[in-house]
């Protein structure tokens, strides 16, 4: 597997340069999620962190290449989203048919 050197900005990573594994195409992961465990015991804290554009190059505005940027209110918990999937919290049964 190959890996890149991806810089971390914000949060407790703020400034730390990590080897994070690229897929088939050569990109890291949409989103990087860290387990921190808990000294106490509990549960353990998930920090979350996306993938931005670390910049774009000059002539042909393409992208130079990845950082990883905080981001403390994340949602998504991980899924992934199809297109034919439906939103959160839409009751799942047939909808009522109102010519019958």
């Amino acid at each position: 597997m190959k890996s890149q050197h991806t810089p971390f900005e914000g949060g407790p990573m703020d400034g730390r340069v990590l080897p994070v594994l690229v897929g088939p195409t050569g990109h890291p992961p949409k989103t990087y999620r860290i387990p921190v465990p808990d000294p106490d015991g509990g549960p353990d804290t998930v920090l979350v962190y996306r993938r931005v554009p670390r910049g774009h190059s000059r002539r042909l505005g393409l992208i130079q290449g990845w950082k990883y940027q905080y981001a403390p209110d994340d949602t998504s918990g991980g899924r992934l989203r199809w297109p034919w999937s439906r939103p959160q919290g839409t009751p799942s049964g047939k909808p009522d048919d109102a010519n019958g």
